[in-house]
């Protein structure tokens, strides 16, 4: 089963591609565009424009048996009228959805199979014939080191929730370090895991540009710090300290392969 994944949105396309090639024998080829945020772990970064990325996309989508697409849901249209019989899977991953499900309607019901990255993406919109899946982790590269972090200690990553950060650094008695990566620079994925291992907590509230909190359970960040062995403190100021089986990344590929199967 040849597996092919257009765009690799934080990562996610890279771990599944990842795992279902060594656990199901699939052959997976992810590819994305180059941008701050690129995550070529496993897979490739073409260097071009929309337009270019789009026809070199629909070019290599003849040789594979099944397109996974990541976000970016208007290719599905011009997929489906160049292959009108080839299986084609819909990932949603957040703000490319939430709230949208009617709007992309256009987009998505050409697919096969529709995929949600967190229940907060959930409403009354939602298609009954979508599914969630968790994101995975790569436990690869996410876990802890024999570094032991600094005492009383807590990490965030910026968006727009920084005054809220603080707040709850200060509730729990903690020295907050906050990264702005607008102002400071992306964190390579590979270097993420030394940065988060050097703190005890991961603090993680994050909102849109309107001002919204995002009700996410867990963030991909948040899941990637506690594969690291830190706590995480969530939007609703709860405290996890494990990983969710659920996140796990054997568990993630076993869900899409099955999805895989139904629709091959």
């Amino acid at each position: 089963m040849k597996i092919l994944h257009i765009s690799n949105t934080a990562g996610v396309a890279g771990v599944i591609a990842k795992y279902t090639d060594r656990l199901f024998n699939t052959r997976s080829r992810v590819v994305q565009r180059s941008n701050r945020f690129c995550f070529p772990v496993y897979g490739e970064v073409w260097d071009c424009g929309p337009k270019m990325f789009t026809l070199k996309c629909l070019l290599k989508a003849r040789k594979f048996d099944i397109i996974h697409v990541h976000y970016f849901d208007k290719i599905i249209p011009y997929l489906r009228l160049l292959y009108p019989r080839k299986p084609i899977v819909m990932h949603y991953h957040g703000d490319d959805i939430r709230g949208k499900w009617n709007l992309r309607r256009k987009y998505w019901s050409k697919a096969n199979a529709v995929l949600y990255s967190t229940l907060d993406l959930l409403d009354d919109e939602t298609p009954k014939r979508a599914t969630h899946l968790p994101n995975p982790v790569d436990t690869e590269i996410f876990y802890p080191r024999n570094v032991k972090p600094r005492s009383k200690t807590a990490f965030h990553l910026s968006y727009n929730a920084d005054d809220l950060a603080v707040k709850y650094a200060r509730k729990h008695g903690l020295e907050l370090v906050i990264h702005n990566q607008k102002r400071q620079g992306a964190i390579p994925h590979l270097k993420l895991p030394e940065v988060l291992c050097r703190y005890e907590y991961y603090i993680d509230v994050k909102r849109n540009q309107q001002g919204e909190l995002y009700k996410v359970p867990l963030s991909k960040v948040a899941l990637e710090a506690l594969a690291c062995g830190l706590t995480v403190i969530t939007w609703d100021d709860k405290i996890v300290n494990e990983l969710p089986p659920q996140h796990y990344p054997e568990n993630v590929a076993k869900q899409i392969f099955d999805v895989y199967l139904k629709i091959e």
